[in-house]
């Protein structure tokens, strides 16, 4: 599992929809099984969309209210496994319905007859169907209360032991990626600023803004203030010169303007410094920041 981290607005949800080409106008390489997503034509990409599929952040906006939980989930079925008989697409409703803890009686029922985290489920029993390889969850959880929140990350890591997943998870809420999260990815702006794995981001966070969402989670075992970060987001469409983020930077915004770092934070946009899995973007990686020891 790799979680994708950052505030509203910097390109989360954009990116994993690009992933698997839900926007049109998306641009790059993404490769999977050797092949470029990209550059796929129409035939070729129906055929490798079953293998990749996504779970949306709202369970009430996701499910049409027009169809039945059997129709909902049954829809990828006609699509992708057309040569199946209607036995064989029944048994495999029931079964998926099973898995995602739902009974089978629930078929015949329409989305508004259920509660958010069984929309949810009804949702991930629809791209579970498929028997996908590689799930892009938006914000799964984001919408549901905390304890149904617990039960659905809970089902989802159950799914991914059976059958071997790949979930790219996107979300805000730093207690559930280090919950969710083999590796940790970053975002600000649309860029990754920072990747690591779970373990060692949480632990040692190097980039500032990193370091700033941390220091954000509100915590039982001690008492601390909340330092919110200065500023607005700025526009991904115009983002600042040099580091997107040194305009709220805590460390910049104690340098002297005139410090070579200073200077290069303004000019530069830093490059990465490490590996291609574990790897800090920032002019003052590893700097201390003011006022914390």
């Amino acid at each position: 599992t790799l979680a994708l981290v950052g505030e509203s607005g910097c390109g989360k949800t954009t990116f994993g929809e690009s992933l698997l080409r839900l926007n049109r106008n998306t641009k790059g390489t993404v490769m999977f099984h050797d092949k470029d997503i990209m550059k796929l034509k129409t035939p070729e990409l129906k055929l490798i969309r079953k293998h990749l599929q996504i779970v949306f952040q709202d369970p009430y906006g996701s499910l049409s209210p027009r169809m039945t939980v059997e129709n909902i989930i049954g829809e990828g079925l006609e699509i992708h496994f057309a040569e199946q008989s209607a036995e064989e697409k029944s048994k495999r409703i029931a079964d998926v319905l099973g898995e995602v803890g739902l009974a089978e009686s629930v078929r015949e029922r329409y989305p508004h007859e259920f509660s958010g985290g069984q929309r949810q489920r009804i949702a991930i029993a629809r791209a579970l169907v498929l028997e996908p390889e590689f799930l892009v969850l938006d914000e799964p959880t984001s919408a549901l209360d905390v304890s149904v929140q617990a039960q659905v990350l809970n089902l989802l890591k159950e799914l991914q032991s059976k059958h071997s997943l790949t979930y790219l998870f996107i979300s805000h809420n730093l207690s559930v990626v280090r919950y969710m999260a083999d590796t940790v990815a970053i975002m600000y702006l649309g860029r990754i600023v920072e990747q690591a794995p779970v373990t060692e981001l949480f632990k040692n966070p190097r980039h500032p803004y990193t370091r700033s969402l941390l220091d954000a989670v509100p915590s039982l075992e001690e008492r601390k203030p909340f330092n919110p970060l200065v500023g607005d987001v700025p526009s991904p469409r115009n983002p600042p010169a040099g580091c997107h983020f040194h305009q709220r930077c805590p460390i910049y915004l104690n340098e002297p303007e005139g410090s070579p770092l200073a200077q290069k934070c303004r000019s530069e946009y830093p490059k990465k410094t490490g590996t291609e899995t574990d790897f800090v973007a920032c002019h003052a990686a590893g700097y201390p920041i003011p006022g914390k020891l």
